[in-house]
């Protein structure tokens, strides 16, 4: 039987096409895994890698965070895994900078703290859309203490509970706002808040709030409506919770605006954003921060709870993938596709 061979969509500088070409075979080292590819998934961060090279340690580069496929090699220490496992996987090129370690290829090199076992019932186009989510949503709710994210800017330290596989969630006695709660990371942040018994108001388009009440939101408001900023004061006020502050999930300065006056008007809190955060007009009981999706706190969050919570029905495959086309040169037409913008999907490439 001939060994198998892997193939790349590679990039050679920044703001140029992906190029397919021959890859060296990964191999598995200490605590990781190396996965047959069946289906990546297309991030903003992956968009930003491609147009600035922000990121990039080596060139060319294979970048990509999401993955879902077997298990092809498990390296020394891994005892969660085995070959021929389903799985989905985080990968991390971002930190590495090693190409074996980017998604966009037929094998890659994922950190088995990363991955999780993907259910039968799961197929490989659905699950791919959770493992970048699950990490980013973490990062944005559990992490104790900042930490560096890029010069100058900390990332947010919400402290929160982990979720359970309880259902209902017993409540934390906690309120968060979720901005954005029909995007990728935005609605997993709700989901994993719901799971951690956080009452989460949410913030997303008119046409997407089926999705983000599916997600466990106890309430959602449109981001379109005048009165939005007044609705989401009033609700928090209303929940006889902590109100801890607010994931930004989109993160540009017209949603930092009505994040400042929610929060201003709630007593401040924390605004975790996926950009960098406000500098101006921020008030001084507001912790602003910058989440790094890169993280050791999502360790038990992917030993413990993300298969089960698959498996169950409690962590949903949201929001749902849209498939771009199957094979590796299709990846570059769904980076564009993203740029060009999407609502309430995730952009997904079959292999």
């Amino acid at each position: 039987m001939l060994a198998p061979k892997n193939q790349a969509a590679w990039l050679q500088k920044a703001d140029t096409p992906l190029e397919v070409g021959n890859a060296p075979f990964p191999k598995a080292g200490a605590a990781e895994i190396v996965v047959k590819n069946a289906a990546v998934a297309i991030n903003p961060l992956d968009c930003h890698m491609q147009d600035t090279g922000i990121f990039v340690q080596q060139w060319p580069t294979v970048f990509g965070c999401d993955v879902a496929g077997e298990v092809h090699e498990v390296g020394s220490g891994v005892d969660r895994f085995k070959t021929g496992d389903r799985v989905i996987g985080h990968c991390i090129n971002l930190v590495t900078g090693r190409p074996s370690d980017g998604a966009y290829a037929l094998y890659t090199v994922v950190p088995a703290d990363k991955a999780a076992i993907l259910p039968d019932h799961i197929s490989f186009i659905d699950g791919v859309v959770v493992p970048f989510a699950v990490e980013a949503a973490t990062c944005a709710l559990f992490v104790k203490e900042p930490g560096p994210c890029m010069p100058g800017v900390s990332t947010p330290a919400l402290s929160l509970p982990y979720p359970t596989l309880q259902t209902p969630a017993l409540s934390a006695g906690k309120t968060l706002v979720v901005y954005g709660a029909s995007s990728s990371v935005g609605s997993m942040t709700t989901q994993i808040a719901a799971a951690a018994g956080i009452n989460v108001i949410a913030i997303a388009g008119a046409h997407n709030h089926d999705m983000v009440k599916r997600c466990g939101a106890a309430q959602f408001f449109d981001h379109k409506d005048p009165s939005v900023v007044q609705n989401v004061i009033n609700a928090a006020m209303a929940s006889q919770s902590e109100f801890v502050g607010i994931f930004d999930a989109i993160s540009t300065p017209e949603t930092y605006a009505r994040d400042l006056a929610i929060l201003e008007k709630l007593g401040g809190g924390h605004l975790a954003c996926v950009h960098p955060p406000p500098i101006d007009n921020v008030p001084s009981n507001v912790k602003t921060g910058m989440i790094f999706a890169v993280n050791d706190v999502v360790t038990p969050v992917y030993r413990d709870f993300v298969t089960p919570a698959l498996q169950s029905g409690k962590l949903k495959c949201l929001p749902p993938p849209t498939v771009v086309g199957k094979g590796l040169e299709h990846i570059n037409d769904a980076l564009q596709k993203s740029k060009a913008g999407v609502s309430a999907t995730k952009l997904v490439v079959e292999l």
